[in-house]
């Protein structure tokens, strides 16, 4: 029996922080980074070199997805209203997030089931701020831990090869 077909990148419905209803559609054929993030963890003062990546790159056919989640150690406790005014003011952010949502688990958003299946490095997201980079054909090219900043020379140099391609 043939196995069920495995979802598209692009059929994911996600929520903006804002409560609006989408599928990831709307950034077929660009370059996506997909991080979870938490306002109260020691890898916060990365939403500024996230936000960086994404002024940098965002008109050439790059988008980040912020996708806020309290499953690790609680450091993500606010509400979407309460996380959004957070980001905009402590760290400029303006590249798109994703309402608050699990990560892993039995509750695991959708999003986190298709990145973890096919990203090279299997299991789970170990913690806050783990990275995901998707090609412009919705397919999981990479997989960054938490300790890897946005400006680390790893990250950037994937992004701009897929960029080029």
């Amino acid at each position: 029996m043939a196995s069920p077909a495995r979802a598209e990148f692009y059929d994911i419905q996600v929520q903006s922080i804002d409560g609006k209803e989408y599928d990831l559609s709307e950034y077929r054929n660009e370059v996506v980074l997909v991080v979870n993030t938490a306002s109260e963890c020691g890898y916060t003062p990365q939403y500024e070199g996230l936000e960086k990546l994404y002024q940098t790159y965002k008109d050439r056919g790059f988008v980040l997805l912020g996708m806020p989640c309290n499953q690790f150690g609680n450091q993500e406790p606010g509400t979407n209203e309460e996380i959004k005014s957070f980001c905009q003011r402590r760290y400029g952010v303006t590249f798109p997030l994703l309402a608050k949502g699990d990560v892993k688990g039995v509750n695991r958003h959708p999003l986190y089931r298709y990145l973890l299946e096919g990203a090279a490095m299997k299991g789970n997201v170990g913690w806050n701020f783990e990275k995901f980079l998707v090609d412009r054909n919705g397919k999981v090219v990479g997989h960054f831990s938490s300790n890897v900043a946005p400006d680390d020379a790893e990250l950037v140099k994937a992004i701009e090869k897929e960029l080029k391609e």
